[in-house]
């Protein structure tokens, strides 16, 4: 398949495929022998029609036999069990939750106990965080000196309340996580080139990010309306959170600019099924 890339830097996601599954990770997290992650794509599943192939969302009404089949062959690819995975309902709020081993199958092999709740960190090894997407940023938090780690969902409203920004302090909380030492990546989502907003979004920006940034966030066009750039914006909540820059892995690739590989809502008009970022701390081996 053809993949349009926005950038060639190395830090970006590379494609992996294992056991037939086709699914991105991030070079920087693969250096990491404890961590466990990766974001899904349409390739690899036994779903139908506008969901083909590789939907994991239940809610979107998909046959739920083929959602769970999903999850167990990208699990097998990427060496997770669905039963570890912990999802959340997302509402595009700032809520960031700390789960533990007693969360495992939320949502997934057993109904959900928690609700409202964008951003999910955890120290236990066995948990398998998941947040879903269709054009909306992906987060990802690992670190390695407090074995802990964090993903959350952010899409404009997310990003506009830098659920970024919350998920760092919840870590240092929680864990006593230094942002200086956190390794983090931004994952796939819509560009900026696909992403035509209206002034009340711009407005909200505004309010959020000082003049300073601006122009490198968005841009007025001739309909009055502008292209917002998510990425940039994420990146510059996390640098102004004490992330150091060589610690932010990008993604370099466009869910709306690749809808034969990745869901997105914008190019589907609504008819999609949802992919996933997963992001765990793999269990210790007994001795």
């Amino acid at each position: 398949m053809d993949i349009k890339w926005h950038s060639s830097d190395e830090t970006h996601m590379q494609v992996r495929e294992k056991n037939g599954v086709t699914f991105l990770a991030y070079p920087a997290f693969e250096n990491l022998p404890e961590i466990i992650h990766c974001f899904s794509t349409r390739l690899g599943g036994v779903s139908e029609g506008i969901f083909s192939s590789m939907n994991l969302s239940f809610t979107r009404g998909d046959n739920e036999n083929a959602v769970k089949e999903n999850y167990r062959r990208l699990g097998a690819a990427v060496v997770f069990a669905p039963e570890d995975v912990v999802s959340s309902d997302q509402t595009h709020t700032t809520n960031v939750r700390l789960v533990g081993a007693e969360d495992r199958g939320n949502g997934i092999t057993r109904p959900r106990t928690f609700h409202d709740t964008d951003g999910m960190i955890t120290n236990v090894p066995g948990v398998v965080l998941a947040t879903y997407y269709a054009d909306c940023v992906p987060l990802y938090f690992v670190d390695p000196v407090h074995h802990a780690i964090g993903l959350s969902h952010s899409g404009w409203r997310g990003t506009v309340g830098k659920i970024g920004k919350v998920t760092i302090e919840k870590m240092h909380q929680e864990f006593g996580s230094d942002p200086a030492e956190l390794l983090t990546a931004i994952g796939p989502s819509i560009c900026q080139d696909c992403y035509e907003v209206s002034e009340d979004v711009i407005l909200e920006f505004q309010n959020a990010f000082n003049e300073k940034y601006w122009n490198r966030l968005f841009y007025k066009k001739d309909n009055g309306k502008y292209q917002l750039n998510l990425w940039e914006a994420n990146r510059i909540i996390f640098l102004e959170a004490g992330i150091q820059e060589e610690h932010i892995s990008m993604p370099g690739i466009c869910t709306c600019c690749n809808p034969d590989f990745l869901f997105s809502h914008r190019a589907s008009h609504g008819k999609r099924g949802n992919l996933a970022a997963f992001l765990g701390i793999r269990r210790k081996e007994k001795e």
